[in-house]
């Protein structure tokens, strides 16, 4: 049996740029999030972890609609699943806490880099049926 590990994450885009993350020690870039705490609702810990990581206030915008779930990109025997929102930075995002890295990536630069699972399947397809990134309707 596969373990669930439940997340919350933002699709910060702008300029039709998405902001993705990598931790220290993985390869896999991914959208910027975490686990809720204990008693924290799905957008205060989603508030909290952009502080945290990226030292910048989120301005949480609509939820993704979709299921979306796939194997956790750097914990082997896990099944990740996430709530995703649409958010708007308020701050210049920078590396803090577990983040190595972070860019801001177009369709044209996902193919060419290491994505979660998570991200590289039904993220990108909720993303472009949304609307929020035209050029992956066509990348």
């Amino acid at each position: 049996m596969t373990g669930i590990i439940r997340v919350v994450c933002a699709a910060v885009i702008e300029h039709e740029r998405l902001l993705v993350v990598r931790k220290r020690g993985t390869t896999a870039f991914m959208l910027p999030g975490g686990k809720p705490e204990a008693g924290e609702s799905p957008e205060q810990a989603l508030r909290r972890e952009i502080d945290e990581e990226l030292g910048c206030a989120l301005t949480v915008g609509a939820e993704l609609a979709g299921d979306f779930s796939a194997p956790a990109a750097n914990e082997p025997g896990y099944t990740v699943q996430a709530r995703i929102w649409t958010g708007r930075l308020e701050g210049t995002p920078a590396i803090a806490a577990e983040i190595a890295e972070l860019r801001w990536i177009t369709a044209a630069d996902a193919a060419r880099l290491c994505l979660a699972p998570l991200l590289s399947g039904k993220t990108w397809t909720a993303l472009a049926h949304a609307g929020l990134m035209p050029q992956l309707a066509v990348a």
